[in-house]
């Protein structure tokens, strides 16, 4: 019979074999993290470490409410295992402290649920480094990557080009 298993003899990922420690570095600071191999970054992100403010969505890679910053690129961290991260800088939500864009986010009313605010916001964080007087082509380009059901994105796009274009009204 299929079920005559018990859960822990049908579920290998509580196997130790499939356990390893890795070294995330995450936000500046070095931590040794217990995983599976099969963890997502978001879920260790959240459940290990604390850090909710990537949130899971879709958790396949549509929505971008998960995004963080991964060696100064964005990336949806319910697509990424959390081992593959290793070696890596990891930004999220609450390594900003009070950067320009979440100040304009605010500044422009660019939320209202917010349960997607936080992967924009890393989005266009990592986009005004990327791009610091990015044209409206380039910001419609990365904020397609992001989905709010809440908002238009007027407000979102807003925000971001007080950021990108405040060096051209100095």
């Amino acid at each position: 019979m299929i079920f005559s298993k018990s859960w822990e003899e049908r579920n290998v990922l509580r196997d130790e074999r499939y356990r390893i420690t890795v070294k995330l570095k995450v936000n500046g600071e070095e931590k040794m993290v217990d995983i599976r191999t099969a963890d997502t970054l978001l879920y260790v992100l959240r459940e290990k470490l604390g850090l909710t403010g990537a949130k899971p969505g879709c958790l396949n890679g549509d929505c971008g409410a998960c995004t963080v910053g991964i060696n100064q690129r964005p990336m949806k961290s319910c697509l990424m295992l959390a081992a593959e991260a290793e070696e890596k800088e990891i930004m999220t939500i609450e390594g900003l402290k009070s950067s320009p864009m979440q100040k304009a986010f605010i500044e422009h009313f660019a939320f209202q649920c917010g349960y997607c605010t936080s992967g924009f916001i890393m989005n266009a964080h990592l986009l005004s480094k990327r791009h610091p007087s990015g044209s409206d082509d380039i910001i419609k380009e990365w904020l397609a990557s992001n989905i709010c059901r809440c908002t238009g994105y007027k407000e979102i796009e807003d925000a971001v080009k007080s950021v990108l274009h405040f060096s051209e009204r100095e």
